[in-house]
């Protein structure tokens, strides 16, 4: 295949799994990225709740749908997001991911909120194909950063690339009084964390040394899915772009970012299910 379309990528800040069933300014933002994407291939969903001590890949053709929280409405819990999977994709990926091992998961793991509260608003049909990546505890940002640049292959092959975490996430500190707001510590860290994605997404890794990281920081994986996107806005040689931002609950942030062009709604898998081709941006 040549001269393919590339795919955008995106980083989303999911918040609540109440989000799944919610409307506001955030899911607004998240239906409207839907629109506008070219219709993907497949999409590869990188979750903060997806948190073990390796790097797997969701490898069955129909992935369980997780309903990994507790306390919240029922109705949250019937709620199903039955989207296939796509095991050749999942090998794709393990062979762009080299010489990083990682693991096919034919049967442990599925669809988390992390996930499906986000897609029920960009792909709510459901009918996109949809593979989650896990995050490797046990390394260092810089290991995701590079995880990401080597992902960047997919993006020509029609797929969707998209981190779920929140760049803010302190639910220690949460207080739902406080609505679409965040504390001066995580508007800060926000704030700085922005100004490296908008202008050198590479240096990522320097946010660990401020001020407000472990506040705004107390544990890594929500955080980690945004070096993805770092990393393949890295090897594209662009910044990565807000379309979303704001606080909720006060130690949460829910900025989103995108990289890559938008608006093409033109182009679509075909009946046959081939990427159509054209013009490389």
């Amino acid at each position: 295949m040549t001269d393919v379309a590339r795919m955008p990528a995106a980083f989303i800040g999911h918040g609540s799994p109440m989000n799944a069933l919610g409307v506001n300014r955030f899911t607004a933002a998240w239906r409207d990225l839907g629109t506008k994407l070219p219709r993907p291939r497949a999409v590869l969903s990188i979750s903060a709740h997806w948190f073990i001590e390796n790097t797997a890949v969701t490898a069955m053709p129909r992935p369980r749908v997780i309903h990994d929280f507790y306390g919240f409405p029922r109705e949250l819990f019937e709620y199903d997001y039955p989207a296939p999977g796509a095991p050749g994709v999942a090998q794709e990926i393990v062979d762009v991911l080299k010489p990083a091992c990682v693991e096919l998961d034919r049967d442990s793991w599925g669809l988390d909120h992390g996930t499906w509260s986000v897609l029920a608003h960009v792909f709510p049909d459901a009918r996109v194909p949809v593979l989650q990546l896990s995050l490797n505890g046990a390394a260092p940002l810089d290991d995701h950063l590079d995880l990401g640049r080597r992902l960047a292959p997919l993006r020509e092959r029609g797929i969707f690339i998209v981190g779920s975490g929140n760049v803010v996430h302190n639910l220690r500190r949460m207080n739902p009084a406080l609505g679409d707001t965040a504390y001066a510590w995580g508007e800060r860290f926000d704030a700085d964390v922005k100004t490296i994605m908008t202008t050198d997404p590479g240096r990522l890794p320097s946010i660990a040394s401020h001020r407000d990281f472990a506040l705004s920081v107390p544990t890594p994986e929500h955080l980690l899915p945004l070096a993805y996107l770092a990393g393949l806005c890295d090897v594209a040689g662009e910044p990565a772009r807000v379309f979303v931002e704001g606080g909720s609950m006060g130690s949460i942030t829910m900025t989103g970012y995108l990289l890559g062009e938008i608006g093409r709604p033109d182009a679509r898998v075909d009946a046959s299910g081939h990427w159509p081709s054209g013009p490389s941006k």
